[in-house]
């Protein structure tokens, strides 16, 4: 059944919770909303006790501007109060940079995994997250949200005739009515470098996983996010990539936040 919690500046955000156990929230990426996560929620139930949430402008949360990514650091303070005071976090992609942002500030999180969230490791990449900056706020700016969501898919390297037949998916429509919420993610990953500085101030055992079948930059960002916490360590999901399954990430996820 889902829930509701205000924020602190009295946005709705939906919540669904499942299980019993420790609390454990999870955070969806870009485009994507708790439905996304709720999978995942589902093979962690029998151990904990497990919440999925619409991040704010999407889905059945709602939105209240100016964005500034200290309002969702307060969605999920709201959240960990509901579901008992002090949780878990796990962050999908760039729901695990903010997941580190809210550990880093001060919240009541145990312990906090996050899984290839896409920080830049060389100049070339860096330049590129700039350009996409750029160019989404162009496109948003307008209100096409079309352009803004097919330089999304661009950048997660899918290929055009991809994208071409995305458009023409029953699929897009939806994809369009979250396209404003592809600013927050952007703004939550700051100027895409690994905030070494942040990530150092977090007193949680951090977890930072990749996929044994991703690319080697993604674990050369998981390392780095592990080397830059106090209590941090970097792991490997075995022949994964980015769109982790579930089933297979899900024990992972159990051994660390169950200690």
């Amino acid at each position: 059944m889902e829930k509701n919690t205000l924020s602190r500046d009295g946005t709705r955000i939906a919540y669904e919770r499942t299980g019993r156990g420790p609390a454990v929230v999870l955070v969806s990426g870009a485009m994507s909303t708790g439905a996304t996560t709720a999978p995942l929620a589902a093979e962690l139930s029998d151990r904990f006790d497990v919440t999925v949430y619409d991040r704010r402008g999407r889905g059945g949360s709602g939105d209240t501007p100016p964005y500034a990514v200290e309002r969702e650091i307060e969605d999920l303070a709201a959240l960990i109060e509901a579901v008992g005071g002090e949780a878990c976090l796990y962050g999908m992609s760039s729901g695990g940079a903010l997941a580190l942002r809210a550990a880093a500030s001060g919240l009541p999180v145990r312990r906090v995994a996050v899984y290839e969230v896409p920080y830049a490791m060389d100049d070339a990449a860096a330049r590129s997250a700039e350009e996409y900056t750029e160019g989404l706020a162009e496109a948003l700016g307008k209100d096409r949200r079309g352009d803004a969501v097919e330089l999304f898919l661009r950048r997660t390297g899918l290929g055009e005739d991809m994208i071409r037949g995305a458009r023409q998916s029953p699929m897009w429509a939806g994809m369009e009515s979250v396209a404003p919420s592809l600013a927050y993610d952007d703004a939550v990953m700051g100027d895409s470098r690994v905030p070494e500085a942040r990530i150092a101030s977090i007193t949680a055992p951090l977890l930072a996983l990749a996929g044994g079948a991703s690319d080697a930059w993604w674990h050369e960002a998981a390392r780095a996010v592990a080397d830059a916490a106090p209590r941090g360590t970097y792991g490997t999901v075995a022949g994964q990539a980015h769109m982790v399954e579930p089933g297979v990430l899900a024990p992972v996820l159990t051994e660390f936040l169950g200690r």
